[in-house]
């Protein structure tokens, strides 16, 4: 059974600094292209970052100089790195992993940035 376990969300000020992590219990997880992607209430679930099976990274315009994605294949883990947090990059993130026609999605962790 496939599972995607996102920790390391929190409330953090302005300016702050938070580490997602999302552990995969999965097998093949060399193979699967994998993403970051956030929902705020009463909005549309939106991509913040990617990174394939390959290691090619992309950004949303929003995020980038700010967030790095990374990945550990041999921890099967993928990381969000988050700098410079705005009260704008409030709400729940999500980890997806993407093979062929399988498509998985984790629980989310909340991500709040308030002063």
């Amino acid at each position: 059974q496939v599972q995607l376990v996102e920790s390391g969300g929190a409330l953090v000020q302005p300016g702050g600094s938070l580490r997602l992590s999302c552990a995969a219990s999965i097998s093949f997880f060399s193979l699967y292209n994998m993403g970051w992607y956030r929902q705020a209430p009463g909005k549309e679930r939106e991509l913040v970052a990617t990174i394939t099976a390959g290691s090619s990274t992309d950004y949303a315009d929003s995020v980038k100089g700010r967030f790095t994605i990374s990945r550990d294949n041999a921890k099967k883990t993928v990381y969000l790195q988050m700098n410079s947090l705005k009260p704008e990059d409030t709400a729940a993130y999500y980890c997806r992993a993407q093979r062929s026609i399988y498509l998985h999605w984790g629980q989310g962790t909340q991500v709040t940035v308030s002063s």
